[in-house]
């Protein structure tokens, strides 16, 4: 099963650490919560669509 994840803007791969990673920058409290309760979705989740960034061109 796929991950909202998977389908975000924010999450890149990273050739640095060779893995992917969130580019939202959550303080404590929200990583505490993301961590800690399962959500069913993320308030950051942007979906990765390259056809809506080709129409603002």
């Amino acid at each position: 099963m796929k991950s909202n994840c998977d389908d975000c803007m924010n999450y890149i791969y990273d050739e640095e650490t060779d893995c992917y990673i969130c580019l939202v920058d959550l303080d404590q409290d929200e990583m505490e919560h993301f961590l800690n309760y399962a959500t069913s979705h993320c308030p950051y989740f942007r979906f990765c669509d390259d056809y809506t960034l080709a129409r603002k061109q």
